[in-house]
């Protein structure tokens, strides 16, 4: 028996002794809650539950003993390898305050098995991206080591951002292993309404600050030597990190560092994770030797995909020849999915994904975090039509749109790609 969940002006979180959840009615059964994840109140949100007469109800006080509280909503936000498929349901005031950029995902409690539960797929099951890994006592020793070893801006900044932030692959620097960042630009060609790293001021606080300078080459390079020599695992450096603008605007420079790179060392992988808005560029640093793209959207719908990134100087035919470039020159392509249920999941929305997958090799799933509220705005103006499926049906159907197609959240390695057979080419009109 599911019991809907509620906290006070504390934050504690409560279940109700008798509304359950209310969810999306084709939601899939929801799974016990996963390590490392954290329950969020949401101020200025009542929680909606469902009476026993299968009505909807708003809670707007509860009695705790002596006290008489008004209750939050609660939401939950889940930890890598997981992709969120259910919103929390809850009635918002007036004067609520934009909520931080997470992605809050659905939860309630299972009364049978004694255990909170939240509405996700398990999308990834590797290990690599484990918390447990990460943020352990001895990073701070190993940062402090190596910025005697060699203090340099662009170390100090990844240093912050692995203590400050605990960004996993800022951290894998001082790790040496795995993928490690290489953050890349200061500036940006769009203004995602969702950015992480800069935000207007009637925006929600951002998540990062964006880096002060842009680095030189030879100090990029200089990481990714060290980085692509030593690291164990899936050995990788990638330029396009949360704490920076959109990297292919500097890619002169990142192709400099590219070539620096591949004259000392021809291990591992090179990648950018950037929003692909500029083909000529990034032919530019496949010429250098980038061998991996991976390229964010929240959707391959234009309304929706520009009503989003906001787009200074490109459009969503830009990304389009971007993803046909990576097709067409060989590199390993993965696609970074925004997704948000109710909105990624639409008919619509899946159709016009379904005409981009058969150009990449993978999707890699990510909740959008943001204000629910905020992006649905956008959305509903903007997105295309048609009913939910879901987030699982989803997933489906990209896979039958593109056989062999890798669905997860982390990026693959070079002894994991197989790229398999992608041909043609994206038709520009149809998205």
């Amino acid at each position: 028996m599911l019991k809907l969940l509620f906290a006070d002006e504390t934050g504690r979180v409560y279940e109700h002794p008798e509304l359950r959840p209310l969810v999306w009615e084709g939601a899939d059964l929801p799974v016990p809650i996963p390590a490392h994840t954290t329950l969020a109140a949401l101020p200025g949100r009542r929680p909606l539950g469902v009476d026993a007469s299968g009505g909807v109800v708003e809670l707007r006080e509860m009695r705790l003993g002596r006290r008489l509280v008004k209750p939050n909503a609660v939401a939950a936000v889940l930890p890598p390898g997981w992709t969120r498929s259910e919103l929390p349901a809850f009635h918002k005031s007036a004067v609520a305050p934009l909520l931080p950029q997470w992605a809050y995902t659905a939860a309630a409690w299972d009364s049978r098995s004694n255990c909170h539960v939240v509405w996700a797929l398990h999308t990834d099951r590797r290990a690599h991206w484990d918390p447990a890994a990460h943020s352990t006592p001895d990073l701070p020793g190993l940062v402090e080591r190596r910025l005697l070893r060699e203090e340099t801006p662009l170390l100090r900044q990844l240093a912050k951002c692995a203590l400050e932030y605990r960004c996993f692959t800022a951290q894998n620097i001082f790790y040496a292993r795995d993928e490690g960042a290489i953050p890349a630009s200061t500036g940006c060609n769009a203004r995602c309404v969702g950015c992480i790293s800069e935000q207007p001021p009637e925006g929600p606080p951002s998540s990062h600050e964006r880096i002060d300078d842009a680095p030189d080459a030879t100090s990029m390079a200089d990481i990714g030597i060290a980085h692509l020599r030593a690291a164990p695992g899936r050995t990788m450096v990638s330029f396009g990190q949360g704490c920076e603008g959109e990297p292919l605007t500097r890619a002169q420079e990142i192709a400099r560092a590219i070539r620096l790179m591949r004259a000392q060392t021809s291990r591992g992988s090179i990648n950018i994770n950037t929003n692909g808005s500029l083909p000529g560029a990034l032919s530019l640093l496949i010429d250098a030797g980038l061998d991996a793209c991976r390229i964010s959207l929240n959707s391959a719908h234009k309304p929706l995909y520009e009503a989003y990134y906001q787009p200074v100087k490109y459009g969503w035919e830009d990304v389009a020849q971007s993803i046909a470039l990576a097709k067409r020159r060989g590199i390993y392509l993965a696609l970074n999915l925004l997704t948000f249920p109710g909105v990624t999941d639409a008919e619509g929305e899946v159709e016009k994904l379904c005409r981009i997958v058969p150009f990449v090799d993978q999707v890699q799933t990510r909740s959008l975090a943001i204000d629910p509220d905020q992006y649905l705005a956008v959305a509903r103006a903007h997105g295309a039509s048609g009913p939910r499926l879901g987030l699982r049906e989803m997933l489906r159907r990209l896979k039958r749109a593109r056989p062999g197609l890798v669905i997860g959240n982390f990026a693959r390695g070079l002894d994991e790609r197989n790229p398999g057979t992608r041909s043609g080419s994206p038709d520009l009109s149809a998205t």
